[in-house]
């Protein structure tokens, strides 16, 4: 039993990385197999739809045949989706990203850049790490972010989507990983911190000065007292 599932994630392994050679040019980002009675059904998300099918579909016939082929699938519906937001996928902008480096461009001016294409999409947060050798044959690390990247817990498992590439450069090899907080999958407890100065300048727009002049409840005491009336009567002449 154990065995079976590791020869099945490591041909959908396999078949994952194949995929991410044969379409790095279409935007490659993912695959959903599922196993029908019929057969195998594929379907794959991508960048550019047109670049997979082909003129006439003679690219998704290539590649339906070449996949029965390689990994034995028994007779294969291959389908593509594009996608709709690919600033916001992982995987693609890794991809990107890695094209731009091996064409010779450098290192921090692509990873800045990927950085602003991926905020002004909508991302709460981006984190690009870059290891490897760069620009000697000493290796070393480089991390570029903006906005916040839960790191642990259920807010990252369900609102951090991450994906890793290589790269091929003159001096070695590149490893590229890019995380990315996307925005609709945040809940209410994830809130971006605020700085201090902009808490206090909020707290003195929104309160108000409640103190109110004390209205004195003493009224001046009224006199009780009544001036006594003279009982005398002037005596009568007899």
């Amino acid at each position: 039993m154990v065995q079976k599932i590791l020869d099945k994630n490591s041909s959908l392994t396999e078949l994952d990385d194949f995929l991410s050679q044969e379409l790095m040019d279409a935007g490659y980002s993912s695959v959903d197999v599922i196993k029908t009675p019929v057969g195998t059904s594929l379907n794959i998300f991508v960048n550019k739809p047109g670049l997979v099918i082909g003129r006439r579909g003679s690219g998704i016939q290539n590649l339906t045949m070449t996949i029965e082929k390689r990994f034995k699938l028994p007779n294969p519906q291959i389908s593509v989706t594009e996608v709709k937001v690919p600033e916001l996928n992982a995987h693609i902008m890794a991809s990107k990203l890695s094209q731009t480096i091996s064409r010779g461009s450098p290192i921090r001016r692509a990873a800045n850049w990927a950085t602003r294409i991926i905020m002004s999409a909508g991302a709460r947060g981006v984190e690009i790490t870059v290891a490897g050798k760069m620009r000697s044959d000493r290796a070393r690390c480089e991390k570029y972010k903006a906005g916040v990247v839960p790191k642990s817990g259920f807010t990252a498992s369900q609102s951090v989507v991450s994906a890793s590439v290589e790269s091929l450069l003159n001096v070695g090899l590149v490893g590229i990983k890019v995380c990315i907080a996307l925005p609709q999958k945040n809940n209410s407890d994830f809130t971006l911190n605020k700085s201090p100065t902009e808490d206090n300048t909020e707290k003195s727009d929104t309160v108000g000065n409640t103190d109110k002049p004390a209205q004195s409840t003493d009224k001046p005491a009224q006199s009780t007292d009544k001036p006594a009336q003279s009982t005398d009567k002037p005596a009568q002449s007899t």
